[in-house]
Formats: C-alpha cells, structure tokens, sequence
C-alpha cells in the first residue's frame, strides 16, 4: 500500500501554468549545436529596465525563468565567445529560445582564458565546482579534492560532504569498485587540469545508487570536446621527508565531426605513516605499539577515449583508462607489555614486514547519447568493464627482545583480482508545461578472487601457516530501476521519485575452511526534492531546497567473511556473516543565494549501524579480536554555512564552517552503549591576485573533536599556500607551493567504550615544499560562421 501511495504521488499534483505568466526556456549552443555550459545568462524588461534577473547556464546549457509575457533584452556570454545580445518576445507558453555564440576571433590564436565564473553553484540537488582557479595550483586531481571548499579529505583517501560517513566517489558518473586507497592512487595520477567539473550530491536523486549513504562526489574528466588541436604538458616536484615526482601530457583534438582525447601521467611518490597506540588489556597491565611504514611507489596512468557525432541527435564516445603501481611498503612495528602501577616490562618485541605489491587497473566504457528534442529531452546508456588484478610478496618477521626466545619469520603470496561489468540506460523527457520525466535501468556486477599463501620458516624449510592461508571468491549483482518526475511551477520545483534494487552476494571460501554465504534481498527507496525561489534580498534572489532520501550501505565480503585473520601477535581481525545492512534516512534543507549555496541544516538517521569495534579475545588473554557488529541506532545532526566574494576581482575568498552532532543508542559487547559526540569543522579559500599573471592562494581546514567510528580524534588541520606565475602570453605556468605549513595534520585519538581503553597518535609526511610547471599549447582553426538569430520562442 505504501509503495501505491507513493507512485499514485509521483504521477499527481502538477498544475496548467497560468497564461499572463509561463515558464521561459534558454538553450545556449555554438556554431557545432554543441550546448555551452556555464554562460552568463541575463534578462531586462524593455518596458521595465529595472527588473533585471541573471543565471549561468547549467551543464546541457540550458537556463530557464518563470515570466510575464511582453519584450526582453536577452545578454549571453562565455569563455571563448563574443557576447551576445537579442531581443525576444514571449507571447506564447513555454517557449523556447535557441541562442547561438559566435566563437570570438580575438581567441583563435591562444587557447589559455581566463573567466569571472562562479566557483561553486548550486543546480536542483546537486553542487558543482568549477575546477579552474582550484587547479592552477594543485599537482593532480586529489589535490585539486583537498582543496575543495567544504570537502575533507582523510590520510586514508576517504572523502566526505555533510556526514561523518564518506562519499562514494564516481569518475565520469560512474561508481569505481575498488578501496578507497585505491580510488586515491588514481586521483593522484590524474592531472589537475584534466577535470572539467566536481559534482557534489549530499542527497543523490532516485537516478543515483541507493548505497550511497555519505553522499556522492563525481569527477567529470576533459574529453576532446575544444575546437582544434590543443594540449598541456607539465611536470612537477615536491619534497617533505621524503621526495615526489611527477610529469606528463595531455591532449585534445576536434576535427569536424569527431573528438579525441589523450592523458598520460607518470609519479614517483613516497610517504611516511607512524602510528602509536596503547591500550588496556588483562589486569594492570597496558600495550604499547608504535608502527612506522614507508610508501615508495611508482604510478603510470593514461586515459583516452574519442567521440563520434553521426548526426544531429546522435552522440556515440568510447573511453579508457589504464593505471599501473608497483610498491615496496616497509613497515617496524615495536609492541612493548608494562604494568601500569610501576611501569615495569614484561614483554618486548619488534616486528618488521615489506611488501612488495603490482596492481593494474583496466577500464573500458562505451557511451551514447539520443537528443530527442531541443528542451533537453535525451536518452543516454553507458556500458563499462574494468578489470584490475595486483599481486603482492611479503616478508615478515619477528625479533624478541623481552623475554629473550628464537625470532620468528615467514613469507606470504597474495594475489587478487576483480572484474566489473556495469550496464545501464537513461531516459529524460521534458515534457509540456514544465513537466521532466526519468527513468533508467542499471546491473552492476563485481566478480572477486583471492589467492594468499603464508609460509613460516623453520631449520628444515618453509611450512605453510594454516592460520593465514586462505582462498575465496565473490560475486555482487545489483539490479535497480527508478522512476522520478519533476514539475516547475511558478517559481517552485517539486520532484518525486522512487527507486528499486536486487542485492545478490555469493561468497565462498573453501580454504581454510567452508565459510559459505548467500544474501538476497530486494529494498525500495523513495526520494523528495522541492525548491522554490523567496522574495528578493536587496537585488539577491534566495532559493530554498528540501530534500528526503533514504539509502542503503551493505556490507562487503571482507566484512562479512568469518575467517580468523592474524594482524600481529596481539590482534586477530575476523568479519561477522550475520551482519545486517545500515539504513540512512536523510532530510536537508539549504539555500542558496544567486546559485551559491550559502546554508544548510540535515539530519540523519540510521538504523542497524555496522562498525568496526574490537573486543577481547577472552578475560585472561593479551590478544584482542578486531570484528564488526550492528550496534543499534545513530541520529546525526548537522547545519553548514559558507560565505564567498564572487571570483574575478583581485580577492576572492570562501568561507565556511560545518557541525555534525552524533548520538549512538545500541549495544557494545551486549551492554547498553549511549555515545554522543560533537564536531566542528572549518574550512577556506582565498585567492589574491598580485597582477593578471601573478596569484596567490591560500586554502586550509580544522577539525575539532572529531571522529572516526568510536574513536574520538584531537584538533587537527592543515593550512596550505601556493605562488603562480603566468609566461609567455599566460601559456607558461609556475607554481611554487607548500602544503601543511605548520604541519598540523596529524592528530591523537581515544577510544573507551565497553572493555576497550585505548589512546594514541598518527602523523605522516604532510607538510611538503613543491614546483609544478605547466605549459599550454593549441592549434585553433576557423569555422564558417552561422549568424543564425532568434527573436521569437519555440514551443
């Protein structure tokens, strides 16, 4: 009955638009009929020249109003076009007005603008950032992420929005199967300047996967979409405790009704992390474990793809990416056992492991694009495989100190491999009287294979260790179809939508053991979205957005698998088969003002949390277990404000702070757990421009009382200052930078929940001194003029 309801009101409550006041449409298009996205749109009224309202073109170029009938002065501009003005009469419901930019002659011998857009807008449910001004002064796209007013990034890769629970990380609107490690090694192989947008979606719509819980962030990469050859090429250092490199090119080229595009980069990057913890076990007794690992890896990435446009309507791109790591991770790890009252040392030992890993990642997408119309209206369906094998060598021993016996020593093989294939397809329509309709199918499917040997030595040989020998194989399918539908109406926005998916995992594991498991399950998963503009703040016009959305986050195998892990002599590490999934129920409001998010206020609430939590292995013994179990229930709540000065001036600034307050209500080790905690987060900023070729920028952020899962984090932050300078006709770029200047970008972290009492710190080599060189290059080439004009709408 429920699900009746809800899709009785998805097809329900729309309105005929009143005929002295009707919605207006805008399509802005250049000479090829490609949409211009991001165009300065702005309006007056012939017969009233002070009404005057204004907006940027949105990713398809389209922009639209709700007005009065009569005469308009319409004014168009863009990066690389000549500005545009036309006057248009609406005297008709629901026109249509196509606008045609003629590519600016000025431009044609330069391919290096620069544009007063805005940084950071808000479109429906969605935030999008104009990468530029962020990229000038980063060495690769994680950076350009780090940067990102609003955003956190962690020293795990994870990256988070509104929630403490990270965001799912797209690349091209398509979710990358892979850890989050991972994810970070291919963001930091990309070029900066390879991004043409960041997509932020704290309440993803029914299009998006339900799994999304901590929102999503979606990367939209460069495809050779600019007229002519053009390319950069660049390279780049930096240096902290250990060194970075990194150099490589990028090219696009359009000629006629194709487009190519492509990126290689290679890097040299090392890293130190220390940990030290100490916790409580047995009576009086306490372990202390400092951890100090070394990260040398070399990456080599490449993407390319090409478009093809068979005709007016029909848009066909293949593209690929392919990125190769080897790394040789050396890690001490010293574990010291003392007694509390008197501090004497019962237990000393070291143990030492390197790993020497390759992983390969192998992506391959095929996409297309139907424009049924010229409001929009398209069907679009997009096929993907990646394929990503890695193997991994370890040695490892242990020397004991305290008490004094023979050392231990081993040997381990691992090898992994993971296959994903995606398919999906779109339909959008816009339809009459302000009405979009969507719907879309989606199968995604992840196949998984793990091969580990371990090995220890003994003065007869190796012996295989049971204990960590293991052999498994996975399989996720995720079936989903949504459906979802918009109205504009009088200045509000109203958008309902529902969304359905089949879970169906398969895990098997044989070796050591028969851990075998099945789940089935199929969710439905509603979602609400309405907007509506408020009455006019001294020439500024306000909009308010309210958002509801349910999401579902599913364990994964490794979660799941109830196999017996060794971590080192005191931790063992095993997954729980009868995990439940965490629910999340969302509601946000924001509002924004001229398209700049400046507000927002949401809550919320999970049901079934899964965490990571670690328990003793009995009352008598030094070693503890590390699982995961549903502890009960969590409400967060959270409000962000941000305040900006428009870019294009001599400063520039973005301003913001975020709170989440987290109350836990459940069990821990089978006893009643009630946790609440408080973080503040700060974020900004700020570009200052010394000359037209000269520009710094200063960003950085601060966390206080934060949290990660059940531990409670000290204050940490990091404050970064970057120096570019502009040559040669502003092709030439020089970009002196550091990073984590007062290096704080480390932090002490508590945890004491049930049988647990543990501290400690963690610190890597954040603070870096760097120089990036970027040269920009391109062939323009003239294109016959269209002087079409409008002066009267399309229906």
């Amino acid at each position: 009955m429920k699900t009746l309801v809800f899709f009785l009101l998805l097809g329900c409550g729309f309105f005929t638009a009143n005929a002295q006041e009707t919605n207006v449409a805008f399509k802005i298009i250049n000479q090829k009929g490609d949409p211009v996205p991001f165009a300065s749109v702005s309006l007056r009224r012939v017969v009233d020249s002070s009404f005057k309202v204004e907006t940027v073109t949105d990713s398809t170029g389209s922009a639209s109003w709700v007005l009065k009938m009569g005469q308009y002065l319409v004014s168009v501009s863009s990066v690389n076009y000549d500005l545009m003005e036309k006057g248009i009469t609406v005297n008709s419901e629901s026109p249509v007005f196509t606008i045609t930019l003629q590519q600016s002659a000025a431009l044609m011998n330069t391919v290096t603008v620069t544009a007063s857009r805005p940084l950071i807008r808000q479109e429906d449910d969605k935030t999008i950032i104009d990468p530029e001004s962020l990229a000038a002064s980063s060495t690769n796209t994680f950076e350009v992420l780090e940067k990102t007013p609003g955003l956190f990034v962690d020293q795990d890769g994870n990256i988070y929005i509104n929630s403490l629970t990270p965001a799912t990380v797209y690349i091209n609107g398509r979710e990358q199967k892979m850890s989050r490690a991972d994810i970070a090694t291919i963001l930091k192989s990309l070029p900066p300047n390879s991004i043409l947008s960041i997509e932020i979606m704290r309440t993803p719509s029914a299009r998006y996967d339900a799994s999304g819980s901590g929102g999503i962030v979606n990367v939209v990469l460069k495809k050779g979409v600019k007229i002519g050859l053009t390319g950069s090429v660049h390279a780049g250092f930096s240096h902290g405790e250990y060194g970075k490199r990194q150099g490589g090119f990028n090219i696009n080229n359009s000629k006629g009704k194709f487009s190519t595009y492509l990126n290689v980069n290679y890097g040299f990057r090392n890293n130190f992390e220390e940990i030290g913890s100490s916790r409580e076990f047995v009576t009086d007794s306490m372990l202390s474990q400092v951890a100090y690992t070394t990260f040398p890896t070399n990456s080599f990435y490449t993407g390319y793809g090409i478009g093809y446009q068979l005709n007016e309507k029909w848009d066909l791109n293949y593209d690929g990416r392919l990125h190769w790591n080897r790394s040789e991770n050396s890690t001490r790890n010293t574990s010291t056992i003392s007694r509390i009252a008197d501090g004497s040392v019962s237990d000393k030992n070291e143990a030492r492991s390197v790993n020497k890993s390759l992983a390969i990642g192998f992506n391959q997408g095929l996409s297309s694009r139907y424009k049924i119309d010229s409001l929009g209206s398209e069907w679009t369906s997009d096929l993907s495989f990646s394929y990503s094998p890695s193997s991994s060598e370890q040695m490892f021993g242990t020397q004991f100190i305290l008490p004094s016996r023979s050392p231990f020593s081993g040997e381990g093989d691992l090898k992994y491999s993971s296959h994903t294939l995606t398919v999906q397809t779109n339909l959008l329509r816009k339809l009459p009287h302000d009405f979009t309709f969507e719907t879309g199918l989606k199968s995604s499917n992840l196949w998984f294979e793990n091969s580990t040997e371990y090995f220890y030595h003994t003065s007869s040989g190796p012996v295989k260790d049971q204990a960590r020998t293991r052999s498994y194989n996975y399989v996720e399918s995720i079936s989903a179809a949504y459906l979802q539908g918009s109205k504009s109406y009088k200045g509000f926005t109203l958008k309902l939508g529902g969304r359905a998916e089949n879970t169906h995992m398969i895990g098997r594991q044989l070796v050591p053991y028969d851990t075998s498991f099945a789940v089935n399950r199929t969710d439905l998963f509603p979602y609400v979205f309405f907007s509506r503009g408020l009455p006019k703040i001294k020439g500024w016009e306000p909009r308010v957005y309210l958002i509801y959305r349910k999401t579902i986050n599913r364990p994964g195998y490794d979660v799941l698998n109830p196999s017996v892990r060794y971590v080192d002599p005191y931790l063992l590490e095993t997954g729980n088969p009868s995990l439940k999934p965490q629910f999340t129920t969302n509601y946000e409001a924001n509002i924004s003002v001229g398209s700049r998010p400046i507000f927002a206020y949401g809550i919320n609430k999970v049901e079934d949390i899964f965490t990571n939590i670690i328990v003793a292995a009995d009352s008598n013994s030094k070693v503890s277990v590390r699982t995961y179990d549903n502890l009960g229930k969590n409400r967060e709540t959270y409000f962000r404000g941000m305040a900006a000065i428009p870019p294009g001036k001599v400063y520039f600034f973005v301003i913001g702070a975020q709170y989440n307050h987290n109350s836990y209500d459940g069990f821990y080790e089978k006893k009643p757990l009630q946790f609440e905690r408080g973080t503040w987060s700060f974020f900004t900023y700020h570009t200052i421009k010394f000359s037209p070729l000269t520009q710094m920028t200063i960003n950085g952020f601060a966390r206080f009382k934060g949290q990660m899962q059940f531990y409670e984090l000290g204050p940490f932050g990091a404050l970064n200052v970057s120096l570019n300078q502009q040559f040669l006709k502003k092709k030439l770029s020089v970009n002196i930078s550091m990073k984590d200047v007062f290096y704080t970008y480390n932090n002490e972290f508590t945890m004491n929940q049930g049988s647990i009492k543990a501290s400690g710190y963690g610190k890597s080599d954040s603070r870096r001194y760097g120089v990036n060189v970027r040269y920009n290059f391109g062939i323009k080439k003239k294109e016959k003029e269209d002087m079409m004009d409008v002066d009267m709408g399309t229906k």
